[in-house]
Parts: C-alpha cells; structure tokens; sequence
C-alpha cells in the first residue's frame, strides 16, 4: 500500500463526516484498512449498540514505557452554518486549512497517522502507540472505555500526549467538570391559585439561587497554589439554558436547565456534585409534599477528571524537549488528558491550531500551525529510535 503524506491523510479523515450524533465507522473502516495495509494492527472497542467504535494500535518493540498520541474522531455538526466552502473538503486559502475538524482535532490525528506508519517502516527502540476515541464532544464519555481496552490489550505507556489545539503549546493542567441537566417537574394551576400548584419554574429557580450561592461561597475560600494558575483561578458553576412555563397566569408545569460544574484539579468534584444532588433532593421531597406530581430528576450527562500539572513529568519532559516551550500553561476547559492521567500515564496537552477555531463557521488550521505539528513529529520519531 502507498504511504500517504499528512495531508492526504487528513483529505481523507475531513472527508468523513463524523458528526458526534452519528456513526464513525467509516472513518475507523478507513483507518484500520489504511494501518493493516502498511502491516500495523489495529484494535477496536466498540460503544454499547456498535454503532462506533474506538482504534488503538502500538509500533515498535512489545514493551512498556511508550508514547500515546492520542486524539478523538467526532466533531461538531456544522448544522445552520453557512460555510465558504464544503465542510467536509479540505479547502487551501490565505495560508490555512478551511474543514471541520481540521482544527480540532483532525490535523493532530492525520500527523499521528503518519508518524504511527513512519516509525513501523523506519523502526524504532521505543514504543509509539495511536489512540482515537470517539464521543469527546458528547463529554468525553468514549475514552475511559477505550483506555482501559488499551490497557488490556498494549504495554503500557509513559507518556500520553492528547492533541487538542493548543498552538503547539505545553498544557499540563486543566479543570475537570461535570454537569447535569436538570428537570423539575410541577403542577398547573391558574396563577391566581399560586399557593395549591407547584410553579416548576419558581422552584427551579431554587436550585439556580444555591448555585449562585455556591459560587460565592468559593470565591471567599483563600486561592489554593494550584487555582491561582488558572483564570478564573476558582472553580465554578454555571446555568446556560432555562425552559418551561405554558402562560405568563398559569404555574409552569416544566422546568429544564443544565448545570455545569468546572472544578480545579485536586478539588473533590464529586463531593460537590454530591452537594447539588443532595439540595436537589431535598426540593424533590418538599414539592412532592404540595403535589405528588411533582419533583425533580436528575440526569448526569458528563465527567471529566482535572490534569494535574506533572512537575517535569515524563510526558511534560517530552513536549518541552521536542517544542522548547519551557512556559507553563493551564487551561479552564476540560480535555481527555485527565482521564489519560487517571488510569495512571503521565499526560499533557500539545497540538496544532487555535482553540478559538473550534467549533466554528469556516474552522480552520494555519499552515504555520500545521508545519509546527509536522516538526513535532519528525522530533518524534528521532527520539523514538
């Protein structure tokens, strides 16, 4: 089989439209087939009703202490935007890349291709191993299965390198988060009648006024060393959406929001998740005392553990030494890294492109970013031999 270049390799992972709500099995077709032909095999764990599926792979010699490159193969829809040019078609233009997911994170995942193939065909003394996920978008939900599928399956790693845009800068610590979407169910009376229904809107409000209030509580605590690093350097809780209600002179009979947590690392977020339960319960027993009817339930939509920053761990010596960038840098987003470093690999952040694109109408990668992430590869693979 022909070995591709970097940006034939991500023609082709553009070219699949692998929208986080649908399947991603034609990418992962593509891919195993691609890796099988240049004589690396590929293995698959599957989500619950297989309708996609995870890859991971390892080269060299069959022995711990390795490199992950690690990345995820959704992306956002591009629903309701009006792209320039197709999406789903890697477009060149005044010096950028134009195609969803070439930002994020698909450029870092065509350069993990080719250096997955490269370091096969040259040999290498150390260990390189590629991961995909899928569902990063949906809350970083498809990963934790797969790092354990890996576990089973490869040596295990010393480094792990998740390549969300960062401009090729060093990340090594990151909130975690969690969320939940949140559904109080009331009962419908004539708003003259206010104190014989259960106004779903009124109670919601409840919750949202102890998530203010929880806010405050945090940002009178002294700023630990670790939160001072961070911008905000607190953790936070937020509401984003709220709906309900049926008329201005009727009690709502629904309410839905969502609320996300991000949490600094170190902090114990299910120890405040647990918190918000524990008051959202509380209001499910006093509107059930008005109403039976009524109440509130709670669904927990995502999970995603803190990056602890590794004072020159294994992984940060790594992309220092291959970037020169000797800064320190945190982020309030939450990334695969984390449950990476959870399940006990030295982890950290570091790829091509700007967050800011992500996400985005028209997103794209600069070459300049692009050619940094080729350059960071070839270092790659000269450490590797």
């Amino acid at each position: 089989m022909i070995e591709l270049t970097q940006r034939q390799v991500l023609d082709h992972l553009v070219g699949f439209p692998t929208v986080s709500r649908g399947s991603n099995l034609d990418l992962i077709d593509w891919l195993e087939g691609y890796l099988s032909g240049h004589g690396i095999t590929a293995h698959r764990h599957w989500n619950e009703d297989r309708s996609k599926a995870a890859l991971f792979a390892h080269v060299g010699p069959w022995q711990p202490g390795g490199v992950v490159l690690s990345g995820h193969s959704d992306v956002v829809p591009v629903d309701g935007q009006a792209w320039s040019s197709d999406p789903w078609v890697v477009t060149e233009r005044d010096g950028r890349l134009y195609g969803r997911g070439t930002c994020d994170m698909k450029g870092y995942v065509a350069q993990s291709v080719w250096a997955l193939v490269r370091a096969h065909k040259q040999g290498v003394t150390r260990p390189l191993q590629l991961a995909l996920s899928y569902d990063e978008e949906l809350g970083c939900t498809g990963a934790p299965p797969m790092i354990a599928a890996m576990q089973a399956v490869l040596p295990q790693a010393s480094a792990a390198v998740i390549g969300e845009p960062s401009r090729m800068k060093l990340i090594h610590g990151h909130k975690g988060g969690t969320g939940y979407h949140v559904h109080v169910k009331g009962f419908e009376v004539h708003s003259s009648l206010l104190p014989y229904g259960v106004s779903a809107i009124m109670e919601g409000a409840r919750l949202i006024g102890w998530v203010n209030a929880k806010n405050a509580e945090i940002q009178a605590r002294p700023i630990s060393d670790v939160a001072a690093t961070f911008y905000p350097p607190f953790t936070t809780l937020h509401v984003g959406m709220i709906a309900g209600g049926t008329a201005h002179n009727i009690t709502a009979g629904d309410c839905k929001f969502a609320v996300e947590m991000r949490v600094v690392p170190g902090e114990d977020a299910d120890a405040l998740a647990a918190e918000f339960e524990a008051e959202a319960h509380r209001l499910d027993a006093a509107l059930k005392a008005v109403r039976p009817e009524a109440g509130v339930t709670l669904e927990r939509f995502f999970g995603v553990p803190g990056l602890k920053p590794e004072v020159d761990g294994p992984a940060e010596h790594l992309v220092r030494q291959l970037t020169g960038d000797n800064t320190v840098g945190v982020v309030s987003y939450g990334t695969e890294a984390g449950q990476f470093q959870e399940a006990g690999y030295s982890a950290v952040v570091c790829g091509p492109g700007d967050i800011a694109q992500a996400h985005q109408v028209d997103e794209y990668l600069e070459l300049s970013e692009w050619h940094a992430g080729l350059r960071f590869m070839e270092g790659l693979l000269e450490t590797l031999k």
